[in-house]
């Protein structure tokens, strides 16, 4: 399975379209199962339409959403999980960002029916997975027809695309508010007759809080931040895996352009987070170090729950505890990078390491 398969009909021959059908011969069952799942999601669409369309329109989330921010490979997704241990929050499903077209009325039978389909594991650093697990929203705004960066996957010999949609400030007022309508469009289906806060989580929105803000003013922000030595070679392996496995071509020159790519790609995230984040009211964000989390994971989540005002802590405090017994020995990857590279990562991110504390010799060490 994979992210492309909740696409609709339209929304894939556009891909195809767009990308000149340069799919590789050996790809060919995947480019089949995505057609056949895209006609199949377009008439499920319209059957939700009709069967929701009212509620959905008429529907308003009870409590505003609470936002994950951080670079990819930062935490994000472990920070997610352990607020997804609050019993009074919510939050977009893998099944849910993989059939966004559909999922309030096929989300009671079909996650059963393809569960086998997924891995157990993430293949970039073994976390779990599965249907039911949180996941990014962007995969269902890219599953909605809605372009993102995350497209590159798609045809990663094409190099990256989309880079307007990671920030939203270079779209026309009609593509932004047709960002807004589609994202907010599918916030209100996770929530509809929920009741409990959403929480939010892709490493995109760390460069839109001025976008977030606009639809949601009274939104919340955990932001976290880790090491840029683990996060640089942490992320462009990210992104390699990923183009071979999400891949409709076998990548063949994605050295020439990823490592470039990750390293443009945070500055332009941060210059905007940095730049946005003064427009948050204050009480609303807070800054979490990922070392710290790891280390102390009841601590470092009793303060973000003090600091935004999130609730009585004892409620998630058990399910916390029980969460650290089990992963006690998950060990992350390990990382040694090259002294050329360490000091390219060290000069073209010198504002993150100085903004979030990450001086030099705190820093895993590299060999010579």
């Amino acid at each position: 399975m994979r992210f492309w398969h909740g696409m609709d009909f339209s929304t894939w021959m556009k891909l195809l379209v767009r990308n000149r059908f340069r799919f590789a011969p050996i790809r060919s069952s995947m480019v089949t199962t995505v057609t056949i799942s895209s006609l199949l999601n377009s008439f499920a669409s319209a059957f939700e339409s009709l069967l929701f369309g009212h509620a959905i329109r008429r529907s308003v989330l009870k409590e505003p959403p609470l936002f994950v921010l951080g670079h990819w490979r930062s935490g994000t997704t472990l920070l997610h999980e352990l607020l997804m241990l609050d019993p009074r929050h919510t939050c977009p499903t893998t099944y849910q960002c993989l059939a966004p077209h559909h999922f309030l009325w096929t989300g009671w039978f079909l996650p059963r029916l393809i569960s086998f389909l997924m891995p157990a594991k993430r293949p970039m650093d073994n976390m779990p997975a599965g249907l039911d697990r949180p996941q990014e929203d962007e995969f269902a705004l890219v599953n909605l027809g809605e372009p993102s960066p995350y497209l590159t996957w798609a045809f990663p010999n094409h190099g990256p695309v989309f880079d307007e949609y990671l920030d939203l400030r270079r779209l026309t007022s009609d593509e932004r508010q047709k960002w807004k309508d589609t994202w907010c469009n599918f916030v209100k289906r996770v929530g509809l007759n929920n009741g409990r806060r959403i929480v939010l989580k892709s490493p995109t929105h760390t460069a839109r809080v001025r976008t977030i803000l606009e639809v949601f003013p009274d939104a919340r922000f955990i932001h976290i931040v880790r090491d840029p030595l683990v996060l640089f070679p942490s992320t462009v392996r990210l992104w390699k895996s990923l183009n071979l496995v999400q891949g409709f071509q076998i990548p063949r020159n994605d050295e020439a352009w990823v490592e470039e790519h990750v390293l443009g790609q945070l500055l332009r995230m941060y210059d905007c987070f940095e730049e946005d984040r003064q427009l948050v009211p204050p009480g609303r964000l807070i800054n979490v170090r990922y070392e710290n989390l790891v280390a102390d994971p009841v601590g470092e989540m009793r303060a973000v729950y003090e600091k935004l005002r999130l609730g009585n802590f004892a409620d998630i405090e058990p399910g916390l505890l029980e969460y650290k017994r089990k992963t006690r020995d998950y060990r992350t990857n390990k990382y040694a990078l090259p002294q050329e590279v360490a000091d390219r990562v060290r000069s073209r991110w010198a504002p993150y390491f100085q903004r979030y504390g990450y001086a030099v010799a705190e820093t895993v060490p590299t060999p010579a």
